[in-house]
């Protein structure tokens, strides 16, 4: 995706693809979105799709596989064991990641499984620059604690500083001393920190916590499943990188760790995971976990088609005219909603676009789940499914009490090749509208609470009759127009 200037001086992203497959979308009513969002106690995971407009949950598994993916998919081997279409996965990763080692699953919180379960024993520690939900559900269940290690600059919402996932080596060198070298598991970095708003860490702040690793005999291991977006920001924020080509900034950055794992839902734009070892040891005891768990060793649970997609999909994340489109999509409805005054996480990180629910709804107490409400309020407003990224999010403490978030966000995600730019500007529209009646917006209630991943399938309901207030002005200042 190129960005360019318009004759009257607008500048905004320009598709650098066709769209050669359409598929048709459906805008309910508001009445109807009302009664779809209290159908799905107010957890945009239980809507149903018909009856979303814009789906901007997630990014995984829902990115468009281009004309090269697809007509990959087409010479699959789907021989049980020695397939040919494993082979071809395992050399590109090889080629890309320069790892010898690597074992498929099915996705990424499979790998983590794997990884949880071999490397985590009961008091064991996981430093992080932060966790991700099925992270630290893994590491817990496992007997481990998480130690979050984010540079303070990670959790300022309105920032210009361009690598706030980078880990606090000071942080992380306080960690070790107080547990002890022995009682780390691994030092964990996650490619693009997606609870705090997509934010990337740069190549050299990989590099010191490298040498910390070193210093101490760790092993050192990166969520890759949002590297795509990771590698863009090295490549146009880190001054030392901007000479270097997408591959070689990915080879320097295996070339520090021990283990790269990933979510192909998201790295690849297709589905499945994988695991890549340095070690030869590491290899053998994780081993034996895929066919318990995943599959044979040449699929692991995947669809030898999906992995044929995922092959090339690997090979086009080295290209940046592919991977700019979701960060520079994002960067421009963040600076939009900027120019409106409407809160959101800056700078525009990867994944999507970051609605600071804190001070969105600064009205709903945390114990009402202030992202929770305000994914619920988006939709009645637009059709447009968010993500809660919030303390709905978090787990409670064993005590029953409540774990409240650092941050409180509605998640838009922007699948890749996706959306089209007067979408995008809908999204806009809508957020805006519903800035000027956030007052409306009330909190929410637990009337059906998992005890883990709650988020997922969670119900709630409103505090008050405000959803109803809401429709109500809706109508008034749309009167019969979705």
């Amino acid at each position: 995706m190129a960005k360019v200037k318009f004759y009257g001086n607008e500048a905004v992203p320009l598709e650098m693809h066709k769209v050669r497959i359409v598929q048709k979308l459906n805008l309910p009513p508001v009445e109807r979105r009302l009664e779809a969002i209290t159908e799905a106690g107010n957890n945009t995971f239980l809507l149903r799709n018909a009856d979303v407009f814009m789906d901007m949950l997630t990014d995984s598994g829902v990115n468009a596989m281009s004309d090269r993916q697809q007509a990959a998919m087409l010479v699959a081997d789907d021989s049980y064991a020695g397939s040919a279409t494993y082979t071809r996965l395992e050399s590109k990763l090889q080629e890309i990641f320069g790892m010898p080692f690597f074992l498929p699953a099915h996705q990424g919180r499979a790998c983590e499984n794997i990884l949880a379960q071999v490397l985590v024993s009961p008091g064991s520690v996981v430093p992080m620059n932060y966790h991700f939900t099925t992270t630290k559900a893994h590491i817990t269940l496992n007997g481990g604690v998480i130690e979050e290690l984010v540079a303070d600059a990670g959790l300022e919402v309105v920032s210009v500083n361009p690598f706030k996932g980078n880990m606090d080596l000071a942080k992380l060198r306080d960690v070790i001393g107080a547990h002890g070298a022995d009682k780390i598991a691994f030092v964990r970095m996650e490619a693009g920190t997606n609870l705090i708003g997509g934010q990337p860490f740069s190549l050299q702040n990989l590099a010191d916590i490298r040498k910390v690793c070193d210093g101490h005999g760790l092993l050192l291991v990166l969520d890759a499943s949002l590297l795509a977006d990771n590698l863009y920001f090295i490549k146009n924020r880190e001054e030392s990188c901007k000479a270097l080509s997408i591959r070689e900034i990915t080879r320097r950055m295996a070339d520090l760790c021990d283990i790269i794992y990933f979510s192909a839902r998201k790295l690849g734009c297709a589905r499945g995971g994988g695991i890549c070892i340095r070690s030869q040891a590491l290899y053998h005891r994780m081993r034996g976990l895929v066919p318990l768990y995943e599959g044979f060793l040449t699929y692991g649970g995947m669809s030898v088609r999906e992995m044929e997609a995922l092959t090339v999909g690997l090979d086009e994340t080295m290209d940046e005219e592919v991977i700019n489109q979701g960060p520079q999509f994002i960067g421009y409805m963040v600076d939009e909603l900027q120019k409106r005054s409407i809160p959101v996480i800056t700078p525009a990180g990867g994944l999507g676009c970051h609605v600071n629910a804190m001070e969105f709804v600064d009205h709903i107490p945390q114990s009402e789940y202030p992202s929770g409400a305000l994914a619920a309020a988006l939709y009645i407003a637009g059709g447009i499914r968010g993500m809660e990224r919030g303390t709905l999010s978090e787990q409670r403490e064993p005590d029953g009490s409540e774990v409240f978030a650092n941050m409180e966000l509605v998640r838009l995600a922007m699948p890749r090749r996706v959306f089209t730019l007067s979408q995008v500007k809908y999204a806009i529209d809508r957020l805006e509208w519903l800035y000027a009646h956030r007052r409306l917006i009330g909190g929410l209630t637990f009337v059906e609470e998992p005890e883990i991943l709650r988020f997922f399938y969670g119900r709630l309901k409103p505090v008050s009759a405000w959803q109803h207030d809401l429709v109500e002005r809706f109508r008034k200042d749309f009167g019969d127009s979705l």
